[in-house]
């Protein structure tokens, strides 16, 4: 069931309604088969695969929290085997098995082994990552396990985050469950507002770009630079609204009820570093992979040249994480190279900037910052959205060369410039005079409340209602 759809607008109302109707000891019952309906909406069988690991991981808690020794890791090896076992078959087997076939021919033998056709379980990733983190945490002594298979069942499929995020840790969500949360007015207004954002941000400003970046990046060949550096900037802002309109839609549908789940985008695009960039970029996933991967391979406590390695091969392993493509993987690889030769070139950096007198002048300083990054941004997101590494090369080629005569779709292109201005100035406002989770919020209730009747109208009037799928559902 999508956010942006009609019948999403109709279970919202009803789940809502009821969950503040029904006595509290009832709620979770119902906010877990409203979610087991929501993930069926796509394909119903898959909810097989989630009870499988949800079975799995709920034992694996409790196993974890009654046994001593050193047969605990024995029952955390074997819950995180059978969750990214699941990953293996369903997301990177056919993969694996096409580089095989490659790496076999280019030897001259044949591989056999079959290619599944198999649909990749909406979400797959984040539900897989969320409950990695529950006996991860349990492990490690930093969570209780949960004795109610009900209430555990529900932190892995609550569905405003079930298929994209923000992946949650146990000690934030859990708890939340238990309390009770009563009917408040204004902050059933602020999650609705949120809500109305994200929309916003998704079928005004990301389906409106994704029409003129979609026609450029799968004709690539038939494009000037000019065309495919415009469409790559288009791209940055149509993934980043993308993602972070789900974020706001989910984080404002749980807020209505009372819930509070992390904050996943913090206006990644004023960013000064590609290592700020990715303390602003969805936090939930950069920040699971620093607690889980990046300290426990030994974080910077090491040396030089391995604390290098592990951030190249947290960004590449977070790549692949994103698909099973190498665009993806070449695409981590670059935010990795993009961390570590910031590290490496940080004092000539400064010796630089200098002798030129630019730290001498910190708000010209701080623009070339963030314009710098920007454009780091953007090179990477060429591979992110290519269809293929050859194309991710042509289209460099042709940016850097920029030849030819930009390809002109005047209401696409019209549009798109007129929603990313209106972004930025938001996003100015919210960085600078002020630092609230909503896009307006105007101490006039007038203002205040006109802006989002305004930003309604401009959904129904200029929103696409294509029925377009969230970019990250994918993963």
């Amino acid at each position: 069931m999508l956010f942006n759809s009609i019948n999403f607008a109709f279970f919202f109302v009803i789940v809502t309604t009821l969950y503040f109707i029904l006595p509290h000891k009832y709620r979770w019952m119902l906010l877990l088969s409203g979610s087991c309906y929501f993930y069926m909406a796509f394909i119903p069988v898959y909810i097989l695969i989630l009870g499988f690991t949800i079975i799995v991981d709920y034992f694996a808690g409790i196993l974890l929290e009654d046994t001593e020794g050193k047969h605990r890791k024995y029952w955390l090896i074997a819950s995180l085997i059978a969750n990214i076992g699941v990953l293996a078959v369903f997301k990177y087997y056919n993969f694996l098995n096409e580089n095989l076939s490659v790496l076999l021919n280019s030897i001259g033998y044949q591989n056999h082994t079959p290619h599944l056709g198999i649909l990749l379980p909406i979400g797959l990733s984040f539900h897989t990552f969320q409950a990695m983190s529950y006996t991860i945490e349990v492990y490690r002594g930093k969570q209780k396990a949960e004795r109610n298979f009900g209430i555990y069942a529900l932190y892995v499929m609550f569905y405003p985050q079930l298929v994209a995020g923000p992946i949650e840790r146990p000690q934030n969500l859990i708890h939340q469950f238990y309390e009770k949360h009563y009917f408040e007015y204004a902050r059933v207004v602020e999650g609705l507002k949120l809500m109305v954002w994200g929309l916003f941000m998704k079928l005004v400003i990301a389906d409106r770009l994704a029409i003129y970046v979609n026609s450029v990046y799968n004709n690539a060949g038939e494009h000037s630079g000019k065309t495919l550096a415009l469409a790559t900037v288009f791209f940055a802002f149509q993934i980043y609204c993308d993602f972070a309109g789900y974020s706001n839609i989910a984080i404002g549908a749980a807020k209505v009820m009372g819930f509070k789940l992390m904050t996943n985008f913090n206006r990644p695009y004023f960013s000064r570093s590609i290592s700020e960039f990715w303390k602003r970029w969805h936090i939930s996933l950069s920040t699971w992979f620093k607690d889980y991967l990046y300290i426990s391979l030994g974080g910077n406590r090491v040396s030089i040249p391995r604390w290098y390695l592990n951030l190249f091969l947290v960004f590449t392993i977070s790549g692949l994480w994103h698909g099973a493509n190498w665009t993806y993987i070449i695409w981590g690889a670059i935010n990795g190279f993009y961390l570590v030769f910031a590290i490496v070139t940080e004092k000539p950096r400064k010796q630089l900037n200098h002798l030129i007198h630019l730290d001498r002048l910190p708000k010209i300083h701080r623009v070339v910052q963030i314009l710098t990054t920007f454009v780091l941004a953007c090179f990477a997101w060429i591979f992110f959205r290519a269809n293929t590494v050859q194309d991710a090369w042509n289209i460099t080629l042709h940016i850097l060369q920029m030849k030819g005569s930009l390809y002109i779709d005047n209401a696409t292109i019209g549009y798109g410039l007129i929603a990313i201005f209106l972004l930025i100035v938001v996003e100015i406002r919210r960085e600078f005079y002020q630092h609230s989770p909503l896009p307006v919020n105007s101490h006039h209730w007038i203002a205040e409340h006109l802006s989002y009747v305004t930003l309604v109208v401009l959904i129904i009037v200029l929103g696409v209602f294509d029925g377009g799928q969230f970019i990250y559902f994918q993963f």
